[in-house]
């Protein structure tokens, strides 16, 4: 009997914490479906490991041998930009290429948030801090693996906890930041006919580009382009599909439940922790700023305005950016549809941030 109840003297209050942030994750994603496939293994896996002596973690624990297997090496993130990479449509941005300035406007909390995070962390934890502005989960990951940042944990909660929280973090900066009749501006869709062979030809050579210019971001767009090819090129359907749902969903959820690894009270519940969520949050509002204020820095100069909004698209969290700027541009005007033009803009922020990603690689690695 008394062996059956030893392990109480290993209890710690500060798991009771980690319980409760678990638990908030975990309604999270059932109550309000916020990234439910991240969210809720994250949660459960968070109450998982702070559990008193956990068989889950330590050298011979399931959720290490899954970490050293998965994401310690980036295999887990790269695989799952396969299944992101065959979910987007790249034909509203082909259609108006220019549309891709706004993607790599929109990175600018990037580099916002890493000169702050210089101010209270080391270099290469700056920068995987940094990259939560990205917007995109898995490239947060590469690049905090590769960098060998030690809070990793912290930045994996940030990163799909904005993301989840995007359709509440946005709207109020980007009416901040404009007025009723900057969201009622109409913008003409005229789509163009994109042939199948650019559509082919659009990752191949986008991997290519990228590879001359930014050698360590090659990994991440990719993949991220391979599984846009698998969908494009016509004969790879039953494959195409199987990357969207059950590649996607499955990687996504042993990415989740695995990150929760590094989510053991004793390195989680520290001040950096609070510090880095903060910072996360400031990337992300500086991100959405700078896409809506050089849209609007465009307009000074256009003879046919472009609806502002559609900068705050350029984040990499798609599709709900871009369904959130066609939501303020109906309610500004119930005639106004933005949706092709935000998802255009969308879907050069995830490009954008993948190249983001590698850039900061080949600076700081």
């Amino acid at each position: 009997m008394e062996a059956l109840f030893s392990n109480f003297a290993n209890f710690d209050l500060r798991m009771v914490v980690m319980w409760a942030i678990g638990g908030i994750l975990i309604y999270l994603a059932i109550k309000k479906d916020m990234e439910p496939t991240l969210l809720l293994p994250l949660g459960f896996g968070a109450i998982l490991v702070n559990l008193p002596m956990s068989g889950a973690i330590g050298e011979e624990g399931v959720l290490t041998v899954l970490f050293n297997a998965g994401i310690a090496n980036e295999l887990f993130p790269l695989l799952l930009f396969i299944g992101i990479g065959a979910m987007i449509d790249f034909g509203p941005l082909l259609s108006n290429p220019k549309l891709m300035i706004f993607g790599a406007a929109a990175q600018f909390g990037i580099f916002f948030t890493l000169c702050m995070a210089s101010m209270f962390f080391d270099l290469n934890d700056a920068a995987s801090i940094a990259i939560i502005g990205a917007a995109d989960g898995p490239t947060s990951i590469a690049v905090a693996i590769a960098l060998g940042s030690k809070y990793l944990g912290a930045i994996m909660v940030a990163a799909y906890s904005y993301m989840a929280l995007v359709p509440v973090i946005q709207p109020p900066v980007i009416k901040l930041l404009t007025t009723k009749k900057e969201r009622m501006i109409r913008m003409p869709y005229k789509p163009a006919n994109v042939s199948k062979r650019t559509r082919i030809l659009f990752p191949i050579i986008t991997t290519v580009v990228t590879g001359m210019f930014a050698p360590e971001a090659v990994a991440l767009v990719g993949f991220l382009m391979f599984g846009n090819l698998i969908r494009e090129c016509g004969v790879l359907n039953s494959l195409s599909e199987t990357a969207q749902k059950v590649l996607a969903n499955l990687v996504t959820i042993f990415l989740g439940i695995t990150i929760a690894s590094k989510m053991h009270y004793t390195d989680f519940l520290t001040p950096d922790t609070l510090l880095i969520l903060g910072l996360g949050l400031v990337a992300f509002i500086v991100d959405t700023a700078g896409g809506v204020l050089f849209a609007k820095f465009l307009n000074l100069f256009l003879k046919n305005k472009i609806n502002p909004m559609i900068g705050a698209a350029g984040i990499s969290a798609f599709p709900m950016s871009g369904r959130i700027v066609h939501k303020l541009g109906l309610e500004a005007d119930p005639q106004n549809f933005l949706l092709m033009h935000s998802i255009g803009v969308n879907v050069s922020g995830q490009i954008a941030s993948v190249i983001a990603g590698g850039l900061i690689l080949n600076f700081f690695l």
